[in-house]
């Protein structure tokens, strides 16, 4: 889960986060839990019925999963045309710079939650080949004495072009994950890169295996917000960071007018116009609009067990990058 600002994508970039669907097993997943879709626990029998939201209609808790799903399922081909037409590309420029904000270094770990499509893993993986590029450049004009050939092996050498980097994609609905992997494809992501099937609530993963946790426009849609961040929070190492990319409070009174009037009736009609899908972005901007405070998330990501957490707004208040340690 961003300048003109188009106050769109960001209900776009969500995703809801209540069941594990059926999948593989990949390395690092939980090989303590009961074999299932990709060895995953199964989901709590504690989960009790009561009452949330979704949108502005109030529902019980399973109910709300299954809608959120078959929201990012309605639109998911429809999601990146959707999320440039609606924000005017300035979603582009917002997970740029969350990008910039984790300043990943060669050899990271990133694990992206609600990622389905794939935005933010390709930008990561440009982002470290870059960085290990400039890396070898530097060592190999420190080594003269090095023949063509160990040159010319050092430049095609895929996987070590990211100096041992890798990004594991993490959503809940097949048809995000589906186009994750088409657009992978198309643009020729392979090394470093895998797609998994997984709730955000009862991540697959074992403790303390990523250095870095990323949701950009994904936490909103949680049913329990306080789990996905107390799940953020077990499977990052010691020293990892979160990093969550959301919609927030604007705090520009006359920004916040503007951005009411094209939330609801821009927006809504875009949806119908393009994909075809008028509800969906109704509960896309309705969930904005219930998500919590920049200062009320940034409690609960601290109550999650998070230190050293602060929040940058950005474009007004209408995004926020919430940041967060394990130490």
């Amino acid at each position: 889960m961003a300048a003109p600002r188009s106050w769109a994508l960001w209900s776009f970039c969500c995703r809801g986060w209540s069941r594990v669907l059926p999948g593989c097993r990949l390395p690092g997943l939980r090989s303590s839990w009961p074999r299932g879709p990709l060895g995953a626990r199964p989901l709590s029998q504690e989960k009790r019925a009561t009452e949330t939201h979704f949108g502005f209609e109030t529902v019980s808790e399973e109910e709300k999963g299954g809608k959120v799903y078959q929201v990012f399922e309605s639109v998911a081909k429809k999601y990146d045309v959707m999320n440039d037409m609606m924000s005017l590309g300035i979603h582009r420029v917002w997970k740029d710079l969350l990008l910039w904000k984790m300043r990943p270094f060669p050899g990271t770990q990133l694990l992206d939650v609600a990622g389905g499509t794939g935005d933010i893993a390709f930008r990561f993986l440009n982002y470290v080949q870059a960085q290990h590029q400039r890396k070898e450049k530097r060592q190999l004009r420190a080594q003269q004495n090095l023949s063509w050939e160990e040159i010319a092996k050092k430049y095609q050498n895929e996987e070590d072009s990211l100096g041992g980097s890798h990004v594991m994609v993490c959503d809940i609905n097949k048809e995000m994950l589906k186009i994750g992997k088409q657009k992978a494809r198309a643009q020729g992501y392979k090394a470093g890169l895998a797609w998994v099937l997984g709730d955000a609530e009862e991540l697959p993963f074992d403790d303390d295996k990523f250095d870095v946790y990323t949701i950009a426009f994904g936490i909103r849609n949680v049913t329990h917000i306080d789990r996905a961040l107390q799940e953020a929070h077990r499977v990052l190492k010691p020293g990892g960071r979160f990093l969550c990319l959301e919609f927030s409070q604007v705090n520009n009174p006359l920004v916040s007018r503007l951005y009411d009037v094209y939330s609801f009736q821009v927006i809504p009609v875009l949806g119908e116009v393009i994909a075809g899908d008028w509800k969906s972005y109704q509960y896309l901007v309705e969930s904005i609009r219930q998500f919590p405070s920049q200062e009320e998330f940034k409690e609960m990501i601290e109550d999650a067990g998070f230190q050293k957490v602060t929040y940058e707004n950005l474009t007004s208040g209408i995004v926020a990058i919430h940041s967060g340690f394990k130490l």
